[in-house]
């Protein structure tokens, strides 16, 4: 297997004493699956922003991927979230902290502020829309993990314009509510079904 065919998608592992994460659920559902003339590649990445950064590198120089898609939860949005834009900013510290975000720092220090997405927003949007999944483009990944995780692929693969890349939010899922019963949810089934139409359609957008 040449490794320019490989379509590397990322999850995270389960953080805040969740017993499971959906982004890695569903990336490694994929994991060895054909996209076109692609084939899968599932990484797992540790819930810390340095971390993310390293294991993202490290991935990008060993499979030299044809396209990459990041997958992540963030719990409370109610559709599966189309990130836009990633920042040169991060929080080692969790979200959840009182003064997150009080004193970040970039991701990658002399980097550029931020980076746009590089796959097809309006077409991923009616992919969803054909399907009913909903699904909303976002404006924010934050400046946690996921945001660094983002802002480091696209950095990395800056001199590779024809690669794409992105990232998507997931809800919670349906097996997370009992802990969450206030908390708008989806099944890994729908999530899944979700992400295999997204990277079908960035698949496709390849030249």
């Amino acid at each position: 297997m040449a490794v320019s065919r490989i379509f590397l998608v990322t999850g995270f592992e389960p953080f805040r004493g969740e017993r499971i994460n959906p982004s890695w659920e569903i990336a490694l559902r994929m994991d060895g699956d054909e996209i076109g003339p692609l084939r899968v590649k599932a990484v797992k990445i540790p819930v810390k922003c340095a971390t993310a950064v390293r294991r993202i590198n490290a991935a990008i120089v060993r499979y030299r991927p044809r396209a990459i898609l990041g997958l992540g939860q963030a719990g409370g949005r109610t559709a599966i979230s189309i990130e836009k834009v990633a920042i040169n900013l991060a929080d080692e510290r969790s979200s959840a902290d009182e003064s997150f975000g009080a004193r970040s720092s970039a991701v990658i220090a002399g980097a550029p502020e931020a980076y746009f997405a590089r796959i097809p927003l309006a077409a991923l949007l009616r992919e969803m829309r054909k399907r009913e999944i909903p699904a909303q483009i976002s404006l924010s990944a934050g400046i946690y993990a996921c945001n660094a995780l983002m802002f480091a692929s696209l950095h990395l693969t800056r001199r590779r314009q024809s690669v794409p890349v992105g990232f998507i939010h997931l809800p919670y899922a349906t097996s997370q509510s009992a802990k969450h019963p206030n908390a708008p949810s989806m099944t890994l089934e729908v999530m899944e079904t979700a992400v295999r139409a997204l990277s079908a359609t960035i698949a496709r957008s390849i030249s």
